[in-house]
């Protein structure tokens, strides 16, 4: 068993783009590597970068807010209580158009690290 509390959990990250992500369970947090969870929350008119993990399925939990979500070239929008799960290479992007914090868990098999992000550029 392994049990985290929120004082063993690791520094807050702070995107430049916008997203503000604190694990709570995986490779930092509890050193867990079969997965991890993490509690995200981007403030209004901000979102994440647009990029694709080569090894981990991730699945997003909305909490709170209206995620207006992209996956290779899919828009959708996701409520409270709805869930997506992104398949390893699918370049995905994650926004906040809303006018309250969009509050949600990312869970990631195997657990994330910073290796498997990779950031692509679709300004072109």
């Amino acid at each position: 068993m392994i049990i985290t509390k929120i004082s063993d959990y690791p520094a807050l990250i702070n995107t430049p783009s916008g997203e503000n992500i604190q694990e709570v369970l995986g490779l930092q947090a509890g050193d867990v590597q079969s997965h991890s969870l993490a509690r995200i929350l981007i403030p209004p008119g901000k979102s994440s970068s647009p990029h694709f993990h080569k090894h981990a399925d991730e699945s997003y939990l909305i909490l709170a807010g209206t995620a207006d979500m992209h996956i290779n070239g899919v828009r959708f929008s996701l409520q409270p209580w709805e869930a997506v799960l992104i398949q390893p290479g699918e370049v995905h992007q994650i926004f906040n158009h809303g006018d309250e914090d969009l509050v949600f868990l990312a869970g990631c098999v195997p657990a994330w690290q910073p290796g498997d992000s990779f950031e692509v550029d679709t300004t072109n």
